[in-house]
């Protein structure tokens, strides 16, 4: 009987619409990674509008840009995380881990008390 693993995910809701979850952070890990947001995109199997989309609304969320981008010439395109980016990215991945210590034992009572997945249920 086989139980994957549970899993917390921590999405900030701002007021309004925008919200900041792990789909962004994954997308500024892919841009510092590979320099661009196209191929960030391509990376989590995104349209490049989509990516596009997502920088525009982290640019637009805050203060200061996350990805600062240069259109394509001479040496092509490309894409890099601002410092504030490097600072968002570095604080969500501390919140998750925050949030990941502060229910480790409520997360093994759920683990410990639910029907494994290929259990049948009752009648």
């Amino acid at each position: 009987m086989r139980k994957d693993p549970l899993k917390p995910v921590l999405r900030i809701s701002f007021p309004g619409q925008d919200r900041l979850g792990h789909g962004k952070m994954e997308l500024l890990e892919h841009i510092r990674e590979t320099g661009s947001i196209s191929a960030a995109g391509r990376a989590m199997d995104m349209s490049y509008r989509r990516a596009w989309l997502l920088v525009a609304d982290l640019n637009r969320m805050f203060r200061e840009p996350s990805v600062e981008s240069q259109r394509g010439g001479q040496k092509g395109g490309g894409a890099v995380l601002t410092e504030f980016g490097e600072q968002l990215l570095a604080r969500f991945r501390t919140m998750e881990e925050a949030m990941h210590q502060a229910l480790v034992a409520d997360l093994e009572w759920l683990d410990a008390n639910r029907r494994p997945i290929d259990e049948p249920k009752d009648p």
